[in-house]
Order: structure tokens, then sequence, then C-alpha cells
């Protein structure tokens, strides 16, 4: 009998993210949020589950030469979102919007150093 399938019917099941320069992404990510990755070679790099090591990737970092504008917004959750912005300034990234207040909660936006906009929300 086989083990039931972790991805689920029309949910968000991986993101990638091009970047430019895979190594200064990789450190920024682990640096600001503490992600893990799984190296394909030099043009690629898998993101770990953050719930451990048997949970399935969740995303890709794809080297490029450009970053196509206008990609999805990916949104993280963040338990302190305070400290999220200091670990984004901290790791290289630039805060371009934020924090504020939305129904629901609190959150900013930045960018990682190959450009990619990404937000992260907390409920308070």
């Amino acid at each position: 009998m086989s083990e039931p399938s972790p991805h689920r019917h029309h949910a968000i099941d991986y993101i990638e993210l091009t970047v430019t320069d895979l190594a200064v992404a990789k450190r920024f990510y682990a640096d600001a949020f503490g992600w893990q990755f799984n190296d394909y070679g030099p043009e690629y790099a898998g993101i770990r589950s953050p719930h451990g090591d048997s949970a399935p990737e969740v995303g890709g970092l794809r080297l490029d030469t450009e970053i196509r504008a206008g990609g999805p917004l990916v949104l993280l959750y963040s338990s302190d979102l305070d400290r999220s912005v200091q670990a984004v300034k901290e790791a290289g990234g630039q805060v371009v919007n934020g924090p504020y207040e939305f129904p629901g909660g609190r959150r900013f936006h930045f960018t990682d150093p190959s450009g990619n906009e990404l937000g992260a929300w907390a409920e308070q």
C-alpha cells in the first residue's frame, strides 16, 4: 500500500524563483528565513520544506540572466513581522512597502538580491 500524497488538488504546490546569482540567493533566504536547499547542480536548488527533511520540496531557485517582471507575489507567514523585516535587511534584501496594516494583520513587501518581490504577513 502506498503512502498518501502530500499534494492537494488546486493548492499551491511549488514556487519557483528565478535568480541572477544562485549562491547569493541561497545565502539570503537561509539567513532571512532559515530555508534549506537541495542542490541540483550549478543552475538549480530545490527549497526544502521548513517542516523537516521528510517533507517535500516547496519550491526552487532557478538561475537565469534576467528576472521576469510581474511574476506571482509569494507571501510568507511570520510569527514576528518586525523581526522578519530586520532579518530581510540584514540578509541584503530591501523593504519596498510597509510594514502596513491590512484586514487580518500586518504585512510588508521586500525584494531579494536578484530583484524578486515577495511579501510577509503576520496576524498582528
